[in-house]
């Protein structure tokens, strides 16, 4: 009996509550409408919210894939994976400082692309001086000279000769599908060749340190465990931070 009384006065405290919250007249909501269409757009004013927001949704989407590819950042990052393992360090810095000092650098090294698309592009299409399709064929022109200028012709011919249609007869006809390609295994050998550099140093001082501790008769001490102080003091004492970084800047100069 108690738990019936309950349930009914539970109900007739909803039912109470829902009768004080609805309004008297149902005709007082305002029901919003909604509206679709498709219209020229000539330019950044006339550009409705709906297409403005599926542009940033998409720019925000591609945006992990043009920093990556497009950028200074893959050789950053790479280089200094390849300096924490020389080291031994395991997650020492942290991935998340490698990434945050390797984006960092990409945006120092980028800085004067992407002024230089700023100014000829995106400003000149938001004052309403030029049309979309002709900002985005003014944007890419600083970005493919900067890719261009790391790409070996050797790439960046393997995807010209495999690319149908008409052959370009200098490097401004070449198209963005050849050249984004052909820059990314540039900077993967670029990297590589910066990390087995790397390498050497610490590797000569692993190799010491073992046969230091085989002529001493301690073979079941780990090498890597003595020689990473020694490492940790080298890479200090020659200000390691600093030549690395200092030559990974250089190198896009």
């Amino acid at each position: 009996m108690r738990k019936w009384v309950l349930i009914w006065v539970s109900v007739s405290v909803l039912w109470s509550a829902a009768a004080f919250l609805a309004p008297q007249d149902a005709s007082a909501i305002p029901i919003p409408t909604i509206q679709l269409g498709v219209e020229d757009v000539d330019g950044p004013d006339t550009l409705s919210t709906a297409l403005q927001i599926m542009l940033l949704l998409t720019i925000l989407t591609l945006a992990p894939s043009i920093l990556i590819l497009m950028t200074s950042f893959s050789r950053f990052v790479i280089v200094l994976s390849f300096l924490r393992q020389a080291m031994g360090t395991q997650q020492t810095p942290p991935t998340q400082v490698l990434i945050g000092l390797a984006l960092f650098l990409t945006f120092y090294v980028m800085s004067p692309v992407i002024t230089e698309i700023n100014d000829k592009a995106l400003q000149p299409y938001l004052n309403e001086e030029i049309t979309q399709g002709k900002a985005l064929e003014i944007a890419q022109i600083p970005l493919k000279s900067f890719m261009l200028r790391q790409t070996r012709e050797k790439d960046l011919a393997l995807f010209v000769n495999m690319a149908e249609g008409e052959r370009p007869k200098t490097l401004d006809d070449v198209q963005m599908q050849s050249v984004v390609p052909a820059f990314v295994i540039s900077e993967l050998k670029t990297a590589f060749q910066i990390g087995f550099l790397i390498y050497i140093p610490f590797l000569i001082l692993d190799m010491v340190v073992a046969s230091i501790l085989l002529s001493m008769g301690m073979m079941m001490l780990p090498p890597v465990l003595i020689s990473l102080p020694f490492k940790l003091m080298l890479f200090v004492m020659v200000d390691g931070w600093y030549l690395t970084v200092g030559s990974l800047v250089k190198s896009f100069a």
